[in-house]
């Protein structure tokens, strides 16, 4: 079983022998114990939600593609939604992945990707139809039989596109859907978790072992694995708030907007730059935040990832633009002049505003998280990671705070004036 995929097409226009023929079809068996471990295998029953919460590197996406293709073949699937976050990750990821739907299909029933018309279609008729989260109203009026939905906890109007998804799961005498993610403490997600008719797989990073790099687990679960996040992304436990946390998840869902306000009487872009851009590296955190004339606040984006100093200077001035922001705020403690020095090299034209904090961060985010519990600030859409950060974060362990946690404080502060002894603008 050690043939590549691109061996296994050299021998499938070669083979003059039998044995060569059932190593081909045993390459692509998924159920032999030499392809598939046990929990990568479809529950029996009748159930409607097959829930399969695991860490990173367990083979989500590899199952939830197999059992797709398992459906095809044997006929139980005729109309399929294919559900991501985005339409590019489904493209990337579920579709064309080294794990896709295309990549894990033998030769011989492999569906035609029409990107056009975002479908995929067999030789048998069975059509897969794309979706992704940003569009929930696409999933309003087509029907189905089979769904497959990846990093469900990650999806943006994740509720709405999850109603329509099981308003039109409605084809043939056992439709079912399979859901794919990595753990976060989403309501909807413990909803899915808590229903009757859900069957749940969990599994940890480390039970797929023998197929990732050892690098992976030497920088990257290594250094998390006794961590809260390394709970949730390795082990796949959905974590509650801590105890210690400023904010409370309660207080997103309720003011959550799906639609950013026209009329903003300010925006900030903020920016906690990291000091480094390697792959163990801290995020650089950049937000976009508004303010109304009635005193309420906005968060419009999150845009923090691992990026260079010229990446993050010329995202952060992109925002400004696209946002008609009226200035970029961007901490310095970790930069000094070069923060600047990075900006002013892409634009003069920008205003900016370096801050340093000389004060605790817990006294910095504390009258933030206050505007929250005053039902001042809204969130004008999902922003998981974010609200993941804000809620995990403990103010008195002396753990230092998140990249996007910061750059929102920096931006809110900015807005409302919320602590301002505790900043020193330079």
């Amino acid at each position: 079983m050690s043939l590549t995929p691109q061996q296994v097409k050299k021998e499938i226009n070669n083979f003059d022998k039998k044995s060569d023929l059932d190593l081909i079809k045993d390459f692509y068996n998924w159920r032999l114990p030499v392809n598939a471990r046990p929990k990568q295998i479809a529950p029996n029953g009748n159930w409607t939600n097959w829930l399969i919460l695991a860490g990173r590197g367990f083979g989500k996406t590899r199952t939830g593609a197999e059992w797709i293709r398992e459906r095809v073949e044997t006929g139980q699937a005729k109309r399929i939604a294919i559900v991501g976050k985005t339409p590019a990750d489904v493209r990337d990821v579920m579709i064309e992945g080294e794990s896709g739907i295309i990549t894990i299909s033998p030769p011989w029933n492999k569906p035609d990707y029409q990107p056009s018309r975002r479908r995929l279609v067999w030789k048998n008729g069975t059509v897969a139809h794309i979706f992704s989260s940003y569009e929930p109203d696409q999933l309003r009026g087509p029907q189905f039989d089979t769904a497959w939905c990846d990093e469900l906890a990650s999806w943006e109007y994740v509720q709405d596109t999850w109603d329509n998804l099981m308003f039109g799961l409605r084809l043939g005498n056992k439709p079912q859907v399979c859901i794919t993610t990595t753990p976060r403490p989403t309501q909807l997600l413990k909803d899915i978790r808590d229903m009757k008719n859900t069957v749940m797989t969990t599994g940890s990073s480390y039970e797929n072992k023998k197929n990732l790099s050892d690098n992976f687990f030497e920088a990257i679960l290594s250094k998390y694995k006794n961590t809260r996040l390394g709970m949730q992304e390795i082990y796949a436990e959905i974590l509650e708030e801590s105890e210690g946390a400023l904010w409370k998840r309660e207080w997103f869902d309720e003011l959550r907007l799906e639609d950013k306000p026209e009329d903003l009487e300010r925006v900030i872009v903020a920016i906690d730059p990291a000091v480094t851009n390697k792959n163990t590296s801290d995020e650089t955190g950049i937000v976009v935040a508004g303010k109304d004339t009635e005193g309420k606040y906005y968060l419009l984006d999150d845009k923090s990832g691992r990026y260079s100093p010229k990446e993050w200077a010329e995202l952060s001035i992109s925002l400004y633009e696209l946002y008609k922001a009226d200035k970029i705020v961007a901490e310095t403690n970790n930069g000094g002049q070069l923060v600047e020095h990075t900006l002013k090299t892409k634009s003069d034209d920008v205003p900016y505003k370096a801050v340093h904090a000389s004060r605790g961060k817990r006294v910095r985010a504390e009258p933030i998280a206050s505007l929250y519990e005053q039902k001042k600030v809204f969130h004008c859409g999902m922003f998981t990671a974010l609200e993941d950060q804000l809620c995990n974060w403990e103010a008195l362990s002396g753990d230092p705070s998140p990249d996007r946690l910061d750059a929102l404080v920096w931006a809110l502060t900015e807005l409302s004036g919320a602590g301002n002894p505790a900043i020193r603008w330079l």
